[in-house]
């Protein structure tokens, strides 16, 4: 990824706390300069999500339960993990931005409309 240096993106300094639009703003530089938002409509990106999602169910597909509660545990099954979820995650923080979506204020919004419909058993 380009930086404001005209070269590759300097580390992120791990003290620096990541949020929704700073990512945001990352994967849509990282597609602007290879020239890819063309492609970023929300079909494609509903459809890349997709695939990424089922890349994602791939790795959990015929474990037991008591597998996929150990998935992390092996260290090569938890990178390929953390790969599609990073995947999933991208997919659906570019398609929220391109159809002006605040992920987490939807998200907040859909567990209250939960809450309401399936109250806790008192």
């Amino acid at each position: 990824m380009t930086g404001e240096h005209g070269g590759h993106r300097e580390p992120r300094d791990s003290r620096e706390p990541l949020d929704v639009a700073r990512l945001q703003r990352r994967l849509a530089e990282f597609a602007a300069a290879r020239h890819w938002q063309p492609y970023h409509t929300p079909k494609n990106l509903v459809a890349a999500l997709s695939v990424e999602a089922s890349e994602l169910v791939e790795i959990f597909q015929w474990l037991t339960p008591e597998e996929s509660a150990r998935v992390m545990a092996d260290p090569d099954t938890a990178h390929r993990v953390r790969d599609e979820v990073a995947d999933v995650l991208a997919y659906l923080l570019q398609l929220c931005d391109v159809l002006g979506i605040d992920p987490l204020a939807a998200l907040d919004a859909k567990i209250d409309r939960n809450e309401r419909r399936f109250p806790a058993p008192e």
